[in-house]
C-alpha cells in the first residue's frame, strides 16, 4: 500500500514499503509519472525543430527537443502530435515510433515514447501552457551535434532521441 505525499497536476510523490529481489523490505520514494511523447521534428530540408525552454527547477533555460506530459488515457502518438503542435506550431506528415526511454527508474516511473516527426512545417502559432515559456529554433543536425559535445545542449532526453534515431537510420 502506497502513501501520497504529495501531488502535483498528474504526477504524484508516493511512499511504499517494497520488498527487494534479495528479500529486503525498504521505504521507497517514488514520482508516479503518466509518461511522455519526446518529438524529433525534421523539415522537408533536413532541419531539425527544438524548443529553448526555460526550466523553473533549474532557473535557466534549455535547449530541448519538444515533449510533454501524456494526458488520461492518452496514447503517445496523440500526444507526439499535439505537444509538437501545441509547443511549436509545426505539424508533420509522418510520425515514426523509436520506441522508449527510462530517464529517472531510480525515483521515478517515468517512460518517454520517442518518436521521429518527418515533414514537419510551421502550420500556426504555439499554443503554451501557463508554465511554459518556450522559443522555437529551427537547427542543423551539425550545429546540434556542437551542442552536444561543448555542453550548451544537455538535455538528456533530447541527447537520447537524437542518439536512437541516428542508430535507427533516420539522420
Amino acid at each position: 500500500m502506497s502513501h501520497l505525499i504529495h501531488q502535483w497536476k498528474s504526477i504524484r510523490l508516493e511512499e511504499e514499503q517494497v520488498t527487494l529481489p534479495n528479500g529486503k523490505t525498504i521505504t521507497h520514494t517514488n514520482i508516479q509519472h503518466p509518461g511522455a511523447a519526446v518529438i524529433l521534428p525534421i523539415t522537408p530540408d533536413g532541419h531539425i525543430v527544438l524548443v529553448d525552454q526555460y526550466r523553473p527547477s533549474l532557473k535557466k533555460w534549455l535547449l530541448e527537443l519538444p515533449a510533454g506530459t501524456l494526458e488520461p488515457n492518452e496514447c503517445p502518438l496523440t500526444c507526439a502530435k499535439r505537444e509538437l503542435e501545441e509547443e511549436t506550431g509545426y505539424v508533420a506528415s509522418e510520425f515514426i515510433a523509436l520506441g522508449q526511454v527510462t530517464p529517472l527508474a531510480g525515483f521515478c516511473d517515468e517512460i518517454q515514447h520517442l518518436f521521429v516527426a518527418r515533414g514537419a512545417s510551421k502550420d500556426s502559432e504555439c499554443n503554451l501552457d501557463d508554465d511554459e515559456v518556450i522559443n522555437v529554433s529551427v537547427r542543423t543536425l551539425t550545429d546540434i551535434q556542437h551542442a552536444i559535445v561543448n555542453n550548451e545542449l544537455t538535455d538528456a532526453k533530447t541527447i537520447a532521441c537524437l542518439s536512437k534515431a541516428q542508430l535507427c537510420g533516420y539522420l
